[in-house]
């Protein structure tokens, strides 16, 4: 094996020298990655909020449709209020949830169940659907 004699005595193997800005690098990756960690994490908890909200939203329509269909049918069992709150997921229902209906010719119920929040901040978020149906009521003369 070949060794070489730097000019301040220290004796070195050949391909093993490391320059003097590598020596001054060391650690750098793990400062960036500290300034870049609270950012991904905020992206992280926006794509979570986002679809907690895409739920809350599919809630409020399964609810909406399950209450008009019981309001407007004519052998329903229960109420549509009853039936379009068993529809929405206990932790959904819990942070508010609200119903509407309207009557006629068609019974369009309204439902707004509030999103549930991971994002500090974002805290007043709510997701409403509608759904009408025809009413069997006024179709039989009742």
């Amino acid at each position: 094996m070949v060794t070489t004699t730097k000019p301040h005595g220290r004796r070195t193997r050949p391909g093993r020298t490391r320059p003097a800005r590598a020596k001054a690098d060391r650690g750098q990756v793990a400062i960036e990655y500290l300034g870049f960690l609270p950012l991904l994490l905020l992206v992280a908890m926006g794509a979570i909020q986002l679809g907690l909200a895409a739920y809350a939203a599919s809630q409020a329509g399964t609810a909406a449709r399950a209450g008009a269909r019981t309001a407007a049918s004519v052998d329903a069992r229960g109420s549509g209020q009853s039936n379009a709150r068993d529809a929405v997921s206990d932790w959904v229902e819990d942070g508010g949830f609200h119903y509407r209906e309207d009557g006629g010719r068609d019974i369009t119920v309204t439902v707004r169940v509030k999103v549930p929040s991971v994002v500090p901040g974002l805290n007043g978020w709510w997701a409403e659907r509608s759904a009408t149906m025809p009413n069997e009521h006024s179709a039989f003369g009742f």
